[in-house]
């Protein structure tokens, strides 16, 4: 294959562009901002955890609550009954008696459950202070993902634009190429390989192996518009005069 020594050099410039996009692409896949994101996110789950247990501890406290004082307040009226009934002394001696001993044992309950009420409550402002510190928490934590999600989207969308420009550059650099030439260079791409890489201090630039000097003086003997490839890599070497190449018809001095 054949192509003009300026169509070749072009290759590198193509080269160093697919070097660029490639170091970008790589950027935007590992934003440091993305890292900090998900730590961030790590912290919210954590936070938000801590303040679901402690909003469950506080319904369960308030249902134990609310048991108590329901207890409290049938006793109350259940007492006040047999007061009345006591008040009202129509009663045997027999069930006087049995109603006055009724009555001091709803006082001795009413008595512990007022003391367990009390302890209830106090249980209460303890778990209820915790809810609205871990509150608190996760309100400080979603400000700080906020934030960490406009970093976030900004330097993702300054890699993107970098991106795109390079992608543009490339495009038109591409279509200055004559067309098989490019074709070869992007196949090698598509496998994996490098496609071009300037000759230099003995080494392809592509797979950096160093070339024999019976290779050179055949590179060198090769007219200026053939296209020479890699024996390793297989890569288009391309020369300029940084080639350092042994004088012959296609080398350079």
């Amino acid at each position: 294959m054949k192509a003009a020594p300026a169509q070749q050099r072009r290759l590198l410039d193509l080269a160093d562009l697919d070097a660029e996009l490639a170091r970008a692409r790589h950027r935007s896949a590992h934003l440091p901002e993305d890292s900090a994101l998900a730590e961030v996110d790590e912290e919210l789950g954590r936070a938000e955890q801590d303040a679901a247990t402690a909003a469950a501890a506080v319904a369960a406290l308030t249902t134990e609550y609310e048991r108590a004082d329901a207890e409290l307040t049938g006793m109350s009226e259940h007492a006040d009954r047999d007061r009345a009934q006591l008040a009202a002394g129509t009663l045997n001696h027999k069930a006087l008696a049995e109603l006055q001993h009724e009555l001091a044992g709803l006082d001795k309950r009413r008595e512990l459950l007022e003391s367990d009420i009390l302890e209830i409550m106090e249980r209460q402002e303890a778990l209820e202070l915790e809810l609205q510190r871990a509150q608190a928490t996760v309100t400080v934590v979603q400000e700080r993902r906020s934030a960490a999600v406009v970093a976030r989207d900004h330097a993702l969308a300054a890699t993107e634009n970098e991106i795109t420009e390079f992608q543009r550059r490339r495009d038109e650099i591409a279509g200055e190429i004559d067309p098989g030439l490019v074709a070869v260079y992007e196949r090698l791409r598509a496998q994996g390989r490098v496609g071009a890489g300037l000759v230099r201090q003995r080494r392809c630039g592509a797979c950096r192996m160093e070339l024999d000097p019976h290779t050179l003086n055949a590179i060198a003997a090769a007219p200026e518009d053939a296209v020479v490839r890699c024996e390793e890599c297989d890569a288009i070497m391309v020369r300029t005069d940084q080639s350092g190449l042994p004088a012959g018809p296609g080398g350079q001095r």
